[in-house]
């Protein structure tokens, strides 16, 4: 009797390709620029695109959505190209850093340091010396880092701009990184903030208030709403019991965006709402102050694009391969490789071939994976795309942030990818 046939291998969904892209005789675009006349100007693939329209359009959306008095913050580490840091610098009101090589980043783009905090569990003493001096505002995250500060600060004479980072008994629900409640390497628990904060004022630095940072990458907006009210009324509960009216408060940010299929992105109208709603009746220790939420990867992440041409096409067992030259060192999260417990497809496409990829005629199972020697270097599974060959581009959505700053472009010595912004 001869072997059954093995049923066909159920495709894999694609994550959703973030709106705003054009496609230009049937070519994916961005800034107005086809896929392969950007990979010319660049000369070389792999190759990471942002696009200005995309950052303008989520600070725009953001700022009707969100109340008039909250001020946004940029975190760098999601990305901090230096024309991304460029352009940014007149759509947001301060950027927070989490080591002085992006303080020198910040700084080589012509930011004020006035602007940037500092925050991070393990800031050596040249760091803390050189934020001070910069006029950075530190966000401490424990007893021995403030002390550290104060006897750096005597030593060169200049009075630092402290804030303390508290770790919350309560956490971001449903967020990808969970930074706060309970143990935590970051920040200091909530009862041990108060001694901190007279510690600070008593030895005669400029005290800048509080950062409560609970989660990242939430996509459940009441969560957020809920874990935004909870940091107003710890804010204030601590600021009864330092004694002084809060002069600032980082709130976090923890917005996510849609990366895989089934993923719904967060509804700024409805948190915006809430916001509105509580900032209208703020407790006396919350009336003056400076309120502002810190924002990533929900600010850059579906700006960018991630360019990789195809080397090889070949099948194994059946399976067709596209194999690229790019992968995880460029993109270690879109190759489930960055937190994720069950690798799911990021939203992929055929750049010069772009059509909608939902479903319709023409689409092939493909595997795409990388250029490197080991089987985690994989970009999209069992996904259904058109039909691609040997010179035809890849682009893998939402690599605006996490990619190339952090990936391993070194491994096997490959390299980093080429960036522009257009």
């Amino acid at each position: 009797m001869s072997a059954a046939k093995k049923p066909r291998r159920k495709d894999k969904p694609l994550g959703p390709i973030p709106a705003g892209f054009e496609a230009i005789g049937g070519e994916l675009a961005i800034g107005g620029k086809t896929a392969s006349a950007l990979v010319t100007e660049a000369g070389r693939t792999p190759l990471f695109v942002y696009s200005k329209a995309q950052l303008d359009n989520r600070i725009a959306e953001l700022r009707a959505a969100m109340p008039a008095r909250l001020g946004i913050n940029y975190a760098v580490k999601a990305n901090p190209f230096a024309p991304v840091l460029k352009h940014m610098a007149p759509l947001v009101d301060g950027f927070d850093i989490a080591s002085a090589g992006e303080l020198a980043m910040v700084e080589a783009a012509g930011l004020d340091p006035a602007r940037v905090s500092f925050a991070g569990p393990g800031k050596r003493d040249d760091e803390l010396e050189a934020a001070v001096r910069a006029g950075v505002t530190l966000n401490c995250e424990s007893e021995g880092e403030a002390r550290r500060t104060f006897a750096i600060a005597e030593r060169i004479g200049v009075v630092p701009k402290m804030a303390i980072r508290v770790n919350p008994e309560f956490e971001l629900r449903g967020s990808g990184m969970k930074m706060g409640g309970g143990a935590k390497p970051f920040g200091l628990d909530t009862d041990r903030v108060p001694a901190l904060a007279k510690e600070i004022i008593a030895a005669g630095a400029e005290y800048r208030g509080l950062h409560i940072f609970t989660g990242s990458q939430a996509l459940d907006s009441e969560a957020l709403i809920e874990t935004q009210g909870n940091v107003l009324n710890l804010a204030d509960k601590l600021s009864g019991e330092i004694g002084v009216n809060c002069p600032k408060l980082n709130m976090g940010g923890g917005f996510g965006i849609p990366y895989f299929s089934g993923d719904e992105p967060v509804d700024l109208e409805r948190i915006g709402a809430a916001l509105e709603q509580r900032f209208a009746c703020l407790p006396e220790s919350l009336n003056e102050t400076d309120l502002c939420i810190e924002l990533g990867r929900f600010l850059v992440g579906e700006s960018g694009v991630y360019l990789t041409k195809i080397v090889d096409r070949k099948i194994s067992h059946d399976a067709v391969y596209l194999i690229t030259d790019g992968g995880l060192h460029h993109q270690l999260a879109a190759s489930g490789n960055f937190g994720t417990v069950v690798r799911r497809n990021y939203p992929v496409a055929v750049a010069n071939h772009f059509v909608n990829h939902a479903g319709g005629d023409g689409l092939e199972e493909v595997n795409v994976v990388g250029c490197l020697c080991t089987p985690l270097d994989r970009l999209a599974d069992k996904a259904l795309l058109p039909h691609a060959d040997v010179g035809d581009i890849i682009a893998v959505f939402c690599a605006g942030a996490y990619g190339a700053s952090a990936s391993p472009a070194s491994f096997l010595g490959q390299g980093p990818a080429a960036e522009t912004l257009t």
